[in-house]
């Protein structure tokens, strides 16, 4: 009865640490090489001694930022959404089971040359850290990012989900086929998000009287020449 009273009492969000002791001591030794500047239009600057040590800066910041599309990226691409979104998800993320097997991500992680790895690894670190010095932070469901997750992007921003010969409403009619269609599934309301940006620069403001485009400008790197990795 003691040991349940006391179980009661615990703050629950401490049982749920997924955060070993060896892991934060390494987060925060890492953290220690890494700056993060905003500018005055709250861009951040990242400063590094190593590509990783960018990579780990870069997650974080964009953790600060806006957690939450970072996760439901990841969900998406796990094929998890309905269990975020509920039914109308479902033949959305089967549709991406199909077409992305997070085995294979796995397997690319285990088989990436050590340079690729120290990149990777540091990219689950940077938003575990962020996890773990955010407390107040709840995620829909991931408690822990993994190492091989960017590996479901290998495909790009248009890839065999946006170009594959079988559309989204096939696999519905061949695996869901009590199901309804897409559009008549009432979804529910969107939080509004904002997107990309770019930038046109006319000739007469530019120094070499040249147009320049420019598109996605998220994030700065900064390397120290004298300490940079050359990977």
């Amino acid at each position: 009865m003691i040991k349940f009273c006391f179980l009661l009492l615990f703050p629950l969000q401490l049982l749920a640490q997924p955060f070993t002791g060896t892991e934060i001591t390494k987060w925060q030794q890492q953290a220690q090489q890494v700056s993060i500047i905003r500018d005055n239009w709250g861009i951040p600057h990242i400063y590094g001694k190593t590509d990783a040590d960018a990579v780990f800066g870069l997650l974080y910041a964009q953790c600060e930022d806006d957690f939450k599309r970072v996760e439901l990226n990841y969900i998406e691409k796990l094929g998890r959404m309905a269990e975020v979104k509920g039914e109308a998800s479902l033949q959305s993320d089967l549709y991406i089971k199909l077409i992305i097997d997070s085995a294979d991500a796995v397997t690319d992680y285990k088989k990436s040359p050590e340079w690729l790895k120290k990149l990777l690894n540091a990219w689950a670190d940077g938003i575990n850290y962020y996890l773990y010095k955010h407390p107040d932070t709840k995620p829909f469901l991931l408690y822990r990012f993994q190492p091989w997750y960017p590996l479901l992007w290998t495909d790009g921003s248009i890839g065999a989900i946006s170009t594959g010969d079988v559309t989204e409403d096939e696999v519905r009619k061949i695996y869901l086929p009590g199901a309804p269609d897409v559009a008549a599934v009432e979804k529910p309301e969107e939080e509004k998000t904002t997107g990309s940006n770019g930038f046109a620069l006319s000739p007469y403001k530019t120094q070499n009287s040249n147009a320049i485009l420019y598109i996605n400008p998220h994030v700065t790197f900064y390397f120290r020449p004298e300490v940079h990795e050359q990977n």
